[in-house]
């Protein structure tokens, strides 16, 4: 470059530097400004179409739409193939104008929403859209640091689709807060998702299937059943029919049925989760399943600390390993069958539960089986402290084998480890030397005080 021509473009960038700080927000190289574009910041009219109209001239030369900090009015804005859409995290703020839908996007190859808040203000959203920001069959789907709030269906409704959704906050959503239904290679990571009515967190597919959906690290808090059930709604994380997903370091509190439910997923990973305040089961792996892990979480205060059952329809196979369940409850939120609520950990075949704490259960510690589905236990060095019966497992004709072994038991006044008949005691405390030998039964060197 000559050298004059050089200083010109040296002196202009110059000049225009002051510019772009003074107004408080730097863009991204290369992107369009939608101001320069047209769109007004606090313009009593929808501007949906016009921001289309935006992002389709975009979408042509593959370039980026900044959105500087204002309130805009929108609705029905229909993502082209390509999207990149920035604006000041906390500052630029979409507005649903009550008419139809806000965002939706199919085959898209590539979304990316970034620092956005979109606020639905709880207007209702057309049939044909489950959720305010809703995406089907799309490609390298990014939405990251945008506040979403206020939808009268989900937050971000995600129908096969890939890609990550990531330190997002997402609240007051009437139903759930992030929907998710036979993804392909999902990242849902650093969330929070608060105060909505329905879910928080669900990774679904329509026929069981590998899936691969990873949940890591999200805040989970304050998450309803309006639509009332009895498990189908009210659930921090949910997982149905989707196999190979991971759920782990999450924070989940306060919700009005489980804090980590997967139905129907087999090879699930449950770790290291903090659970608090579950109405019913802390964590449930429930239904026709094989193979869970579930290990090294934190359950305090539900009406059922862990669950891993129906046999019945199939599920089995888990390792339930180094998790603490405390402050277990007798009450759940409907009239409970036999035996009840009040279970530290129940479990049912092909299941090793090992390394465990259960401290407070009002009914049982441990639940080895029900009835005749009782197969291939083997529960061992577990702590089990402050249950009237410390391990209650089943002798009903036609149970299946368990080893209990090496756990200790402690302030258990009905028995520390007790066959049943159902919900009914079957036999005295089977942890006491000289006590009636059941042939599918080993129980020895449990340490009783």
């Amino acid at each position: 470059m000559h050298r004059r021509a050089f200083l010109s473009a040296a002196l202009g960038a110059a000049t225009l530097a002051p510019a772009v700080a003074s107004a408080g927000y730097t863009m991204l190289p290369g992107s369009i400004d939608a101001k320069e574009r047209g769109l007004q910041a606090g313009a009593a009219a929808d501007q949906g179409r016009l921001l289309q109209k935006l992002l389709v001239d975009a979408a042509k030369e593959d370039r980026p739409v900044f959105v500087p900090p204002g309130r805009y009015l929108l609705s029905n804005v229909v993502f082209p193939a390509r999207v990149r859409l920035v604006g000041v995290a906390g500052a630029t703020v979409f507005t649903f104008a009550g008419d139809g839908h806000m965002f939706s996007a199919e085959n898209a190859e590539r979304i990316e929403l970034s620092g956005l808040v979109i606020d639905g203000r709880e207007q209702t959203l057309a049939e044909y859209v489950p959720g305010l920001v809703y995406l089907a069959q799309s490609q390298a789907v990014t939405i990251e640091r945008c506040e979403i709030r206020g939808s009268s269906k989900a937050g971000i409704a995600l129908d096969r689709s890939a890609g990550r959704i990531e330190r997002n906050s997402i609240t007051g959503a009437n139903d759930a807060g992030i929907r998710a239904i036979d993804s392909a290679g999902l990242a849902i990571v650093d969330n929070s998702v608060e105060d909505c009515g329905n879910g928080g967190i669900l990774v679904w597919r329509w026929s069981e299937g590998d899936d691969g959906t990873i949940v890591t690290g999200n805040r989970v808090e304050r998450i309803a059943a309006k639509a009332g059930g009895t498990g189908e709604n009210g659930n921090g994380i949910n997982v149905f029919r989707a196999d190979g997903v991971v759920v782990a370091n999450n924070r989940i509190a306060d919700c009005a049925f489980t804090a980590v439910r997967a139905n129907s997923a087999s090879n699930i990973q449950i770790l290291g989760n903090n659970c608090r305040n579950s109405g019913e089961v802390g964590i449930y792996s429930e239904f026709a399943f094989t193979g869970a892990l579930i290990s090294n979480n934190i359950v305090d205060r539900a009406a059922t600390g862990i669950s891993i059952t129906n046999f019945r329809e199939g599920g089995h196979m888990a390792v339930v390993a180094n998790n603490i369940v405390r402050n277990i409850v007798d009450r759940g939120p409907y009239p409970p069958d036999a035996p009840g609520f009040g279970v530290g950990i129940s479990v049912e075949a092909d299941i090793v539960a090992s390394g465990n704490i259960v401290d407070g259960a009002p009914l049982y510690g441990l639940m080895l089986g029900w009835g005749p589905y009782l197969r291939d236990v083997a529960a061992t060095g577990n702590v089990i402290r402050r249950s009237p019966i410390g391990i209650a497992v089943s002798v009903v004709e036609g149970s299946g084998s368990a080893v209990i072994s090496d756990n200790l038991i402690a302030g258990a006044e009905r028995g520390a480890v007790v066959g049943m008949r159902w919900a009914d005691p079957a036999s005295g405390d089977l942890a006491r030397p000289g006590a009636a030998a059941y042939p599918h039964l080993l129980v020895e060197r449990n340490r009783v005080s």
